[in-house]
């Protein structure tokens, strides 16, 4: 089914590296990684499945860089994990039994959305630095957001990150750097329920899924120290611009 060259080993490393760099900052980095998968030879919905070796180590890499640097906060995890893990569940057996075509309309329509936020209305993903945070039990809008983010990331993974952060910062009223941190706690949390789905359904392809995971998880140390180091305001184009850039794959993907 695919050939595993030492060029495809040279380009799942490398475009792991900027994956990983990515989604630990905004999001948009499988945007990259599947279809390098599926230059390999591997069907969407395997190349889907194997994609998320890399993503869920990526996550606990990134999650541990966060923590270190007391950046992960952890008042509100079993509000914000449940949802979470609810539509993860539901995404993935989706996703497992489902072309991931459908969702493409869906994707294109959601970065486009996000990217017209961030644009015209900043506030929205940008809370002021005095702003409460906000419990999941406060906000229903939080707790659809969050479910509706498991749901995709359960799904297909190119661009959750956005949601997630929409969910977050948008709803709950985290700073970026906050709502980056809870957002890969949360990637990995659905990941790993999707994993548990695509390993019982044989469609996870091991060897190119752990080379992929060495480059996102190199990436996501990178990603942690460059979030950490940037202003809020930088981070905010940063997230615009991988929005755009992720409209523009979705038309291609």
């Amino acid at each position: 089914m695919f050939e595993l060259t030492p060029l495809f080993v040279v380009i799942l490393l490398a475009t792991g590296v900027l994956a990983g760099i990515i989604n630990t900052m905004a999001g948009g980095g499988s945007n990259l990684t599947l279809p390098a998968l599926m230059m390999m030879g591997l069907p969407a919905d395997v190349a889907n499945a194997t994609n998320r070796v890399g993503v869920f180590l990526q996550c606990l890499v990134g999650m541990r860089g966060f923590d270190k640097q007391g950046r992960l906060e952890k008042g509100d995890l079993k509000g914000i994990l449940i949802p979470t893990l609810v539509g993860g569940l539901a995404g993935a057996l989706a996703a497992s039994f489902l072309p991931v075509a459908l969702l493409k309309p869906v994707l294109l329509g959601t970065m486009v959305t996000v990217a017209l936020v961030i644009l015209i209305r900043p506030s929205a993903i940008m809370p002021a630095a005095d702003e409460q945070i906000l419990k999941v039990a406060d906000s229903s809008t939080a707790w659809w957001g969050l479910w509706l983010a498991g749901f995709y990331g359960g799904f297909v993974q190119a661009g959750v990150g956005f949601v997630l952060i929409a969910a977050l910062a948008g709803a709950l009223r985290y700073d970026l750097v906050r709502a980056n941190a809870l957002k890969m706690l949360c990637t990995a949390a659905f990941t790993l329920v999707a994993l548990v789905v695509f390993i019982w359904r044989d469609q996870i392809v091991w060897i190119p899924g752990l080379v992929l995971a060495v480059g996102t998880m190199t990436g996501a140390k990178i990603g942690v120290k460059l979030a950490l180091n940037i202003s809020q305001r930088a981070l905010k184009w940063f997230l615009f611009v991988m929005t755009l850039c992720a409209s523009i794959a979705a038309l291609y993907w």
